[in-house]
């Protein structure tokens, strides 16, 4: 009997084992490279030995505090954008009417499309002299240089992020809203409620675990961005939109410092696992999903 409750476990392991090895060996070997200073294509047995000195200079490294601003920035503000506007969609197009499903499988078309395609599409879009945002403001005398002035460079970088994510928002949203008891929403009809009563009394507060996890995969995806902005603007003007991910890469195939870069990654690593347990831990939407 006890041999055959331990059958289960024996044919999950390897699946288990080979997740494992995939999830947490690169960390492992990301945290022995940021101990060493280690220039790219140099054996790693002739690192020299930092300990804890490479993170030391990541820390006073204006540029990198620079890139991880920028990068908070750009998720609070991309992210927001997107639950609020994702949201919104979701909660307009809950009803079934004619020509719904066309308007739906139009609205995630955004998020099918490879990233690198993404940030050509927008670079062209925002390009000064041929690209159809400024044709659209130069009879109205508003064109700009998009992408060479730092904010509008910034702006540029949201909208686009904001332009391919929010799809992601409204397919949780709408599969959570198509997923609510309706007789609660009947209940509070009857009882009175009306209108945005019904949305901010009854439906968003049990849509609480959706929203948060949701929010969660955005913030780390947001944190970790790399392609768009890397074919977009390279990270330009200045350090306008560098991204952390993208002044990473940069230290390691630019500047082919391996190790200082493999610091970073850990930083980075350490940043978004800080705010992604905060999250948790505000919320545990787990816990309400659940009760």
């Amino acid at each position: 009997m006890r041999t055959a409750s331990l059958v289960p476990y024996a044919y999950a392991l390897p699946a288990v084992a080979i997740m494992g090895i995939g999830l947490f060996w690169p960390v492992v070997e990301v945290i022995g490279l940021s101990l060493f200073e280690l220039r790219l294509g140099q054996a790693p047995s002739d690192g020299v030995w930092r300990g804890l000195g490479l993170f030391a200079e990541a820390l006073a490294d204006r540029s990198a505090r620079a890139s991880m601003l920028v990068t908070l920035g750009f998720a609070a503000l991309a992210v927001t954008l997107e639950m609020v506007i994702g949201v919104a969609l979701a909660l307009a197009m809950e009803r079934t009417v004619r020509g719904m499903t066309a308007l739906r499988t139009i609205f995630v078309l955004p998020m099918m499309i490879a990233p690198i395609c993404v940030g050509l599409i927008w670079r062209y879009l925002f390009d000064t002299s041929y690209g159809w945002i400024n044709a659209a403001l130069r009879p109205f005398g508003l064109e700009q240089i998009w992408l060479a002035d730092p904010t509008l460079a910034f702006v540029a970088m949201v909208v686009t992020d904001v332009w391919q994510f929010t799809p992601f928002v409204f397919i949780m949203v709408l599969a959570g809203l198509q997923g609510l008891d309706k007789s609660l929403t009947e209940a509070a009809e009857i009882d009175g409620a009306r209108g945005w009563q019904v949305i901010l009394r009854v439906k968003l507060p049990l849509l609480a675990p959706i929203l948060m996890i949701t929010l969660l995969l955005r913030l780390i995806d947001a944190l970790r961005g790399l392609e768009v902005i890397f074919v977009m603007t390279f990270g330009g003007p200045g350090l306008a939109t560098e991204l952390f991910s993208l002044h990473i890469y940069k230290t390691a195939f630019i500047g082919q410092r391996l190790g200082y870069a493999s610091a970073l990654s850990v930083v980075l690593l350490v940043v978004v696992s800080a705010l992604s347990v905060a999250l948790l831990m505000l919320s545990n939407p787990m816990r309400q999903a659940r009760s």
